[in-house]
This record gives structure tokens, C-alpha cells and sequence, in this order.
């Protein structure tokens, strides 16, 4: 649902479709469209004129982020991947990211767009090369239990992490 944030008013209806819980919503940065992630195992961009659905997590999409410049969507799924998709059209940009051992809680986009960060059950934090796909580097280890939140510095120099340890731990972006 759209909520004014001035007013807390609701604007327009209730925006349906999913059939499972709503686990993840982000605005595109120029605040024109919204997606949606959800158990349902799709990712839903609403959007008055070109609305559209995305298929290809097998399991709980928790997870949904919009790169900076808007064209592509990056989600994590309770599937064990990270999935790339092109946010005009919908269709999947590339193969899966796959590495992490258990669900993938969020992934988001540096603020360049030139790389991904992720955070999963394994306990994991991952970079990945947002243009190829690929790893960059080893797994960030240091929680001892799941980590479900995750978020880069506005330089894109600075990785902080949350997890189940009850604790945020920061990463250098460059080194690991």
C-alpha cells in the first residue's frame, strides 16, 4: 500500500497480486515505481502504466533493491541465490549468483552500481561483480549466526552487517 508520508493518508488502493506475505518493497530512485518481494516466490513491479511479474526464485523472495540508476533490480531469495533482473522489462540479466549455503536475506547495489553485497544464514557477508556476476573475493566471515540485514556507506568504501549475534559488524568495501 502507498501511504502519504506527510499525512499518513493511503493513497489510491491497496496494491494486491501477491499471494503470500509481502517480505521486501523499495521505491526506484526516481520514486515512479515500486517493487515488491515476496513468499510467493515472485517479485512484483508496480507501476500505473507497465506493471509486471517476475518469476524464476523457487522459494521466499526476501529481499528486493533497485540499483542507482533505476534500470536493474537486484533480489535474494530463501533459494540459496541472488538474482539480477532488467527493471524495464523484467526479464533475468544473466545466470543466479549462487554461493551462499543457506537463505539469502538481502542483497543491495554499491553506490555506483558496480558492485552487489550480500548477507545470508551461512553467516556470510558476499561481494559480487554487478556486471559479470562473479565473486569478488572470499566470503566476509565474523557472525556466528544468521545475517539478515546489510547496508553500504554513500561512499561505497564501508559494509555494515546485522545478524541473530545481536551484533553490526563493519567491513572495509575494498579489502574484506
Amino acid at each position: 500500500r502507498l501511504w502519504a508520508a506527510g499525512s499518513g493518508q493511503p493513497l489510491g488502493a491497496p496494491l494486491t497480486g501477491h499471494t503470500r506475505p509481502v517480505e521486501s518493497v523499495a521505491f526506484s530512485p526516481d520514486g515512479q515505481t515500486v517493487v515488491s518481494a515476496s513468499a510467493d516466490s515472485t517479485i512484483r513491479v508496480w507501476d500505473a502504466a507497465t506493471g509486471y511479474v517476475m518469476t524464476g526464485h523457487t522459494n521466499t523472495v526476501d529481499g528486493v533493491a533497485f540499483s542507482p540508476d533505476g534500470h536493474r533490480i537486484v533480489s535474494s531469495s530463501a533459494d540459496r541465490s541472488v538474482r539480477l533482473w532488467d527493471a524495464d522489462t523484467g526479464q533475468p540479466i544473466g545466470k543466479p549468483l549462487l554461493g551462499h549455503t543457506d537463505s539469502v536475506f538481502k542483497a543491495v547495489f554499491s553506490p555506483d552500481g558496480r558492485r552487489i553485497v550480500s548477507c545470508s544464514g551461512d553467516r556470510t557477508v558476499r561481494l559480487w561483480d554487478a556486471d559479470t556476476g562473479e565473486p569478488i573475493g572470499e566470503p566476509l566471515l565474523g557472525h556466528t549466526a544468521r545475517v539478515d540485514a546489510i547496508a553500504i556507506s554513500p561512499d561505497g568504501h564501508r559494509i555494515v552487517s546485522g545478524g541473530d549475534d545481536d551484533t553490526l559488524r563493519l567491513w572495509d568495501a575494498d579489502s574484506g
